[in-house]
């Protein structure tokens, strides 16, 4: 049973299409998924069916089939994520070289959408200001094999703060109401109410009015929700122009959405195969300047290089840094983090203990290849063995690069009959 009020508003609101989207409430949800190409080729699965028409990389799959238990999840192939839910990044366009903030990013869906496009180039910084919620955006970055993004949980206001007019492009998913995700999550229809939406939008404003900080004159910024109602949509992009003339909305192509005015679209689910979405595209006029941001990298120690040559390992361009006694590979242009909450400053390289090197499993995510691989067949006992954290048969000897049909999906250690198991503990099945 939906809200009463909230029926009333869309009656109002949709007018002669009310009853076709309430047919499309009642009808099974469309399923989808996102492959990564920072994996390579992209595989051929029977369960996946034709592709989304705003995501190139997006398909929808076969409803009764759960493509999260499959090996391909585990080595960051591709990642679930609803249709409509990937049209905010295909509106930010994101392209390789830039400088790219997810404001509100877990649990890492959009993010990982774009560090796809950045192709490894430029720098991604994914923010959540939930603690809970930015460890899960950080699994999911190390799960993607993506290696420029640094993953922080701080306030909007701290980051505008610290970073002014620093990014190309800056996404705004704003936390909303939900009202798009009823057909999805019945907790979206319990917790709802007026009062609800009222707040969501007082928050959103205040987000909103923190990410046009961080965006440098000329950038693009790009606000989505997943809701219906106009008080957190249309109203809150109007009040914030209304509160900043420095920004406009950018008119761009998009055939796939219904506009509701210059660079505004919604995503209505009796018009597509995906839940109900709001999308708006802003531009920041300006002289652009070029932002004071680099520090400089450490030296990688020796452990590293000796490790790194006899896997036959290259890095791409980046830097060295240290947290504790982990070592990072960071992206060139990542700023000075003195002050910040980071959990994932680049990409795990791994640790240096009693003179050896030992690799991180973020390491292995990110890599294609190695000099010693070992590849097991998605639907083997080898493989099914090596998730569940048992030791598997192999030749190799010393550090291996494990790989589930030619992607890498961890570490093992031979001793030229079977592979000790450093798939990590808390991931095992």
């Amino acid at each position: 049973m939906l809200p009463v009020e909230f029926l009333n508003r869309m009656e109002k609101m949709l007018g002669e299409e009310y009853s076709q989207f309430l047919t499309s409430l009642e009808r099974p949800r469309a399923v989808a998924l996102r492959f990564n190409p920072l994996k390579g080729e992209k595989p051929s699965l029977p369960f996946v069916g034709e592709n989304v028409p705003w995501e190139g990389n997006g398909y929808y799959y076969t409803q009764d089939y759960r493509p999260g238990l499959h090996p391909f999840h585990e080595a960051g192939v591709y990642y679930l994520q609803e249709a409509s839910a990937m049209s905010a990044v295909a509106l930010l366009d994101p392209q390789p070289g830039e400088r790219i903030c997810d404001l509100c990013a877990a649990p890492g869906g959009k993010s990982t959408q774009i560090a796809g496009r950045m192709a490894g180039e430029g720098f991604l910084l994914s923010n959540e200001y939930s603690p809970k919620r930015a460890k899960i955006l950080s699994q999911n970055i190390e799960r993607m094999g993506i290696d420029n993004a640094l993953v922080t949980n701080e306030t909007p206001l701290r980051l505008s703060e610290m970073l002014p007019e620093y990014f190309d492009r800056v996404l705004v998913d704003a936390p909303c109401s939900g009202e798009g995700m009823f057909r999805k999550e019945e907790a979206a229809v319990t917790d709802w109410s007026v009062e609800t939406v009222q707040m969501c939008a007082t928050r959103q404003r205040e987000i909103l009015d923190a990410a046009s900080k961080l965006v440098r004159p000329g950038g693009r910024m790009v606000y989505s929700t997943c809701t219906f109602a106009p008080e957190e949509n249309e109203e809150t992009i109007f009040y914030f122009l209304q509160n900043h003339p420095e920004f406009t909305p950018e008119d761009v192509d998009a055939p796939w959405f219904a506009r509701t005015g210059i660079g505004m679209f919604r995503l209505w689910p009796h018009k597509l195969l995906g839940e109900g979405h709001f999308v708006a595209v802003l531009q920041k006029s300006g002289e652009e300047k070029e932002p004071e941001c680099s520090v400089r990298g450490e030296k990688l120690p020796k452990e590293w290089g000796n490790f790194a040559s006899e896997m036959g390992i290259s890095l791409s361009a980046g830097k060295a840094v240290s947290f504790g006694d982990t070592l990072y590979w960071a992206p060139v242009e990542m700023p000075d983090l003195r002050g910040m909450k980071v959990l994932r400053p680049g990409l795990e390289l791994g640790q240096v203990r009693k003179g050896r090197f030992i690799p991180a499993h973020a390491l292995a995510l990110w890599l294609k290849c190695a000099k010693t691989t070992q590849s097991y067949g998605a639907d083997s006992r080898e493989i099914a063995a090596y998730l569940h954290g048992d030791v598997v048969p192999s030749t190799k000897t010393g550090w291996c690069l494990v790989q589930v049909d030619g992607y890498a999906i961890g570490w093992g250690k031979g001793d030229g009959t079977v592979l000790k198991n450093h798939y990590p503990k808390g991931l095992r099945r």
